[in-house]
C-alpha cells in the first residue's frame, strides 16, 4: 500500500493494511454498517457543501453518498491495536510462498508483452512490479471490497483520522468525478487502499495512468495493466533503476561491528574495505551507495541494500516490506531462496513486552526515550548501547531473550509501562 499523499509526504497509517506487520489474530468482521446518526448526516451535508466548493459536482456526490453511513468493520479496525506481531521469517515465509512465486512466475508469463511495454516506458524492472502486486493483494485475489468513500467517511466522521480521511474522500470524490471508476466499483481496504495495488486515492491522481488506453485510470481492471503501470510510474517517479538490484544476501567478516547495520548509506567501497562480500565471497557490485540490515539480527541473514530497496519504501516504509518485495521479484524473475537461516527459535516480543523492555532499559540507564512498543531508532541505540556494554554484538535486535537478560538485571518485579 502506499502510504504518501500527492507531495510525497508520509501519511502515517502504518496499520492500513498490515501488510508489513502481519498480526496473529485481528478482530472479527463487524456489521458493514452502522445507522445513519443525526451527527453523522450533518457532518455528512457539511462535507458535501465543502466537496461542492471545491468543484466536486452534485451529482457525483448523490452517487457516491447514497446510502452511505459509518461502516463499524472500518470502526474496530482503526482503533484495533494489535498486541502480537509474526516474526520477519514468519511474515517472509507468507509473502515468498512457493505458491505467490509460482503465480507471479504464471503471470510473468501470461503478461509477458505487456510487461515488456510497461518497462520500457517507465524504466522499471517487471519483476518488481509483479512482487508488489503479489504482496499487495496476492495478483488481485484480495483488494479489499470496502467500499471506498464509505470507508474514508467514517474515518473523516469518526475524528481520530480527520485530516488524512477528508483529504482522501475529497481525493475519492475527484476521482469518481472524472469517470475512472463508479462508486461500486470503487472498493478497497478499510483504510481507502485502492485496487490491485492498493493506491490512497491522493496517490492515485498522482501516479495513476490510463495505460491500456480506454479513457479510464482503472485500478480495478480484472487484466490489472493500469494498475502495474500506476506502481510503475510511482516508482519510477522515485528514483527507480532499471536493472539495478534491490539488495543482495551478505556476508560479514569474523569481528564485524553489527552496531554498522542502521540502514545509513555509505560507499560500496567502504563495505568492501570493511570485508563485506557476496554470501557466495564475491565482492560486492557496485550499484550506488548501500546500508547493511539485519532484520533478526547477528543471529539471522545480513543484506546489503541499494538505492531501489529505499525506493521500494517509499511505497510502504517498513523494511519487512521491502524485502519481501524484493526477495518476492528475485525469486519470479528465477532466484532462490536466502542462503543463510533464520533464527526461527526466537520468540518475537508483544507490544506490552517491548514497552516492559523500553522501560528496563531505561531504568538501567540506556534511554529508549519512552515506551510506546515501537522499536524506531531511539530504543535501537538503546539495545546496542546495552549490549556494547556487556561484551555482546551490538546488533539492536529485539528478542525474548533480551528481555529476560534485562528482568534479570532489574529484578523480576513487574514495571509501569504505557499501557
Amino acid at each position: 500500500m502506499i502510504l504518501r499523499t500527492a507531495a510525497a509526504m508520509g501519511v502515517a497509517l502504518t496499520a492500513a493494511c498490515a501488510v508489513s506487520e502481519p498480526v496473529a489474530t485481528a478482530p472479527a468482521p463487524a456489521a458493514r454498517a452502522a445507522p445513519q446518526s443525526e451527527s453523522f448526516i450533518a457532518w455528512r451535508e457539511g462535507f458535501r457543501a465543502r466537496a461542492r466548493a471545491a468543484g466536486v459536482s452534485a451529482a457525483t456526490l448523490d452517487a457516491a453518498f447514497d446510502g452511505v453511513a459509518p461502516n463499524a468493520r472500518v470502526l474496530e479496525l482503526d482503533s484495533f491495536q494489535p498486541e502480537f506481531v509474526r516474526p520477519i521469517w514468519d511474515y517472509l515465509d507468507s509473502a515468498v510462498s512457493p505458491t505467490r512465486v509460482a503465480n507471479g512466475r504464471l503471470q510473468a508469463a501470461d503478461k509477458a508483452d505487456a510487461l515488456g511495454r510497461i518497462e520500457a516506458r517507465f524504466g522499471v524492472d517487471a519483476p518488481v512490479l509483479l512482487a508488489i502486486w503479489g504482496v499487495e493483494s496476492a495478483f488481485g485475489a484480495n483488494y479489499g471490497d470496502i467500499p471506498v468513500v464509505e470507508a474514508l467517511a467514517t474515518l473523516a466522521y469518526e475524528g481520530r483520522r480527520r485530516a488524512f480521511g477528508e483529504e482522501q474522500l475529497l481525493a475519492a470524490l475527484r476521482i469518481l468525478d472524472a469517470g475512472d471508476v463508479t462508486p461500486q466499483r470503487m472498493v478497497g481496504s478499510w483504510a481507502g487502499a485502492m485496487g490491485h495495488t492498493q493506491f490512497i486515492p491522493t496517490s492515485f491522481e498522482a501516479y495513476a495512468v490510463d495505460f491500456t488506453g480506454d479513457g479510464r485510470r482503472d485500478l480495478w481492471s480484472a487484466d490489472a495493466l493500469d494498475a502495474l503501470a500506476s506502481t510503475a510510474n510511482y516508482l519510477s517517479r522515485f528514483g527507480w533503476t532499471l536493472g539495478a538490484p534491490w539488495g543482495v544476501e551478505a556476508a560479514l567478516p569474523q569481528g564485524f561491528d553489527y552496531a554498522m547495520a542502521d540502514e545509513r548509506r555509505r560507499p560500496v567501497a567502504d563495505w568492501r574495505a570493511l570485508g563485506v562480500t557476496g554470501d557466495d565471497g564475491a565482492p560486492l557490485a557496485d550499484h550506488g551507495d548501500a546500508a547493511l540490515i539485519l532484520p533478526a539480527g547477528a543471529q539471522g541473514p545480513a543484506f546489503i541494500v541499494y538505492p531501489n530497496f529505499f525506493v521500494i519504501k517509499r511505497y510502504n516504509n517498513a523494511t519487512s516490506y521491502a524485502l519481501a518485495v524484493g526477495h518476492l521479484a528475485d525469486r519470479i524473475a528465477g532466484g532462490g531462496p536466502f542462503l543463510s537461516p533464520w533464527p526461527r527459535g526466537e520468540r518475537a516480543l508483544s507490544r506490552s513486552e517491548k514497552e516492559e523492555m523500553q522501560v528496563r532499559l531505561t531504568l538501567l540507564g540506556f534511554d529508549a526515550r519512552g515506551a510506546d512498543g515501537v522499536v524506531g531508532p531511539d530504543t535501537r541505540a538503546a539495545i546496542r548501547a546495552w549490549q556494547r556494554a556487556r561484551g555482546l554484538p551490538a546488533d539492536g535486535f529485539d528478542s525474548a531473550g533480551l528481555l529476560e537478560a534485562l528482568r534479570r538485571e532489574t529484578g523480576a518485579q513487574a514495571v509501569r509501562t504505557g499501557g
